[in-house]
């Protein structure tokens, strides 16, 4: 026989039972108080290596990514998936198949999981890589407003609406651009895109503060197609954005293809002369080094409050930006450099999935959803400034835009990755070995 000196009593385990309830409930509510983790739906184009967005970008919101230093674990699900080549992306397939994402035949069916309703806390568009066409002018007929359009009517017939990420510009028509930007509006969905290049690594570490009574800016960056250019013009309209009054719209383009003509227009605008030649002293080149390429192009911005900006093709200084700021006597000089290679695991964008991820978790837009439309109407409208009646000109016309009357002011703090660079030797965490 056990002899036990405290054997419980009918109250005793009454009050355990009340405890042990109490403790249930309370465990319970605080899992109803912990947010659920957003269910992600993903819509690309192409998905394969060693290059594709889809590949660089929905790797990193399934596996985490690299951020203040860091490895972090992603804080969203990718619950379904969209490729609308998905014959040759065979990287996409075998990634979704080992990480149990279905792939849908349809957009549609990839966010109401072939049911009728929207099913999904999210959707991301990589609408950017794969085999389609150029056009005469050069734009690459990626089919971003489809894929987008798609999406909008699931919002509509389901009365609902939720946060949309579209990677790069929004589309290369104008008129599609804007309505993608209406929707947004219309139906109240948080709107986020672009470019990765603002959100990189920066030496100095330094954002220009909000109200900087900024004159004039360039911006030197491979810049040799409706792709490079658009980087280009997304990383000078992150900084213009900040200036003194906000932003006030884009009141005309400019398009000036060819080294000649680019370095002409320069000689014409002291002011780009002198910031080239303030970059080149910055990176210990000769002055005029710039000028020596004779591929080089540029995309003349001038904005309704008088800032004028330029994009200048160059190589050898990454993504530079550089600012005559009022009252200073030298110009503010930011670069971002070092794009790390093709293979490992946190290449390319990192930032870019962490602020996806916000716009997912919050709810709200990290930027300013019209500095993407401004950049987009930028880009749109350089790509046709050569053309006139069906020929083209190397000296582009200068494109008055009053569709960019866009006023807004900017409110973010710094965007961009700091702290230690990511490990390029490390493998991706696809799900698989090889």
């Amino acid at each position: 026989m056990i002899h036990s000196k405290s054997l419980p009593t009918r109250r005793k385990l009454l009050g355990a039972t009340a405890a042990l309830t109490s403790l249930t409930a309370a465990s319970a509510q605080t899992q109803q108080q912990q947010p659920a983790r957003p269910r992600i739906a993903v819509c690309a184009t192409y998905w394969g290596a060693p290059n594709s967005h889809a590949d660089w970008i929905i790797c990193k919101l399934m596996d985490g990514y690299w951020w203040e230093g860091a490895h972090k674990q992603s804080r969203v699900d990718v619950v379904s998936a969209y490729i609308h080549q998905l014959d040759t992306s065979g990287l996409g397939q075998k990634v979704c198949q080992a990480k149990n994402v279905p792939i849908y035949k349809t957009i549609s069916e990839a966010l109401t999981f072939g049911g009728k309703e929207l099913a999904v806390d999210g959707v991301v568009i990589v609408g950017e890589h794969g085999n389609y066409p150029t056009d005469l002018k050069g734009h690459w007929l990626l089919p971003r407003w489809w894929m987008y359009q798609q999406v909008v009517r699931v919002f509509e017939q389901s009365k609902r609406s939720v946060p949309v990420f579209n990677d790069k510009h929004l589309s290369y028509n104008w008129d599609d651009a804007k309505w993608m930007f209406d929707k947004s509006r219309e139906l109240n969905f948080p709107l986020s895109g672009g470019s990765s290049i603002p959100f990189y690594f920066r030496t100095p570490e330094i954002e220009i503060a909000i109200d900087t009574p900024i004159k004039n800016s360039i911006v030197i960056g491979g810049a040799p197609d409706e792709g490079g250019i658009f980087h280009c013009i997304d990383v000078l309209q992150c900084f213009v954005e900040r200036r003194k009054g906000g932003e006030t719209g884009v009141k005309s383009v400019q398009s000036i293809r060819g080294g000649t003509e680019t370095w002409k227009w320069v000689e014409r605008n002291p002011w780009a002369g002198k910031l080239l030649d303030s970059v080149a002293a910055k990176f210990n080149m000769k002055k005029g080094a710039f000028q020596e390429d004779a591929r080089s192009n540029a995309c003349i911005v001038e904005y309704n409050d008088g800032t004028m900006g330029a994009i200048i093709g160059g190589r050898g200084v990454g993504w530079t930006y550089a600012g005559e700021i009022e009252g200073q006597k030298d110009p503010t000089i930011i670069s971002m450099l070092g794009w790390a290679g093709s293979f490992g695991q946190y290449h390319a964008s990192n930032a870019q999935p962490h602020w996806i991820t916000e716009l997912m978790v919050t709810k709200k837009e990290p930027f300013n959803a019209e500095r993407l439309l401004l950049s987009t109407g930028i880009t749109n409208h350089y790509m046709e400034s050569n053309w006139e009646n069906g020929r083209f000109s190397a000296v582009g016309r200068r494109v008055e835009t009053p569709v960019m009357n866009i006023r807004y002011r900017s409110t973010r703090g710094a965007q961009f990755s700091t702290g230690s660079r990511p490990p390029d030797d490390t493998p991706y965490l696809r799900g698989f070995d090889k």
